[in-house]
């Protein structure tokens, strides 16, 4: 594949608008593991392996459409055992996405409701490295 430099740009993490920031932090740190980078009225930073997630306040929130707006969403593996990883997202405050659009992975809506998938698939290690 390959490779450009990009210059002075780069990539640092994801912005999720939300109502709650607090909320939303500890709902990804805890499904994802990490830590708090920064508490601040509007913003929470969470280190979460692999990314930065940046809760961030938005006054008159509205959580997006699923399906049919156009959103960005996360896409997290858990290898093939699916059950497990998605029962602790349902207990930590996620809710299944309705429809589900493959059987092969599941779509849920954190407690901002921001689509993600929990999928068992994953690019090759060798693809992410820099």
């Amino acid at each position: 594949m390959e490779r450009t430099e990009p210059g002075d740009v780069r990539f640092v993490g994801v912005s999720l608008d939300c109502a709650y920031p607090d909320e939303l932090a500890d709902f990804y740190v805890r499904l994802l593991g990490g830590r708090v980078l920064w508490r601040r009225e509007t913003s929470v930073g969470v280190r979460v392996p692999g990314v930065l997630l940046v809760p961030q306040r938005v006054e008159g929130y509205r959580p997006p459409v699923w399906p049919g707006a156009s959103v960005v969403h996360l896409d997290l593996t858990a290898g093939e055992a699916l059950d497990e990883p998605v029962a602790r997202a349902l207990a930590l405050g996620a809710r299944l996405a309705d429809p589900q659009p493959d059987p092969r992975w599941r779509v849920l809506l954190d407690p901002a409701g921001h689509p993600f998938c929990i999928t068992p698939f994953a690019p090759p290690p060798d693809l992410l490295a820099d």
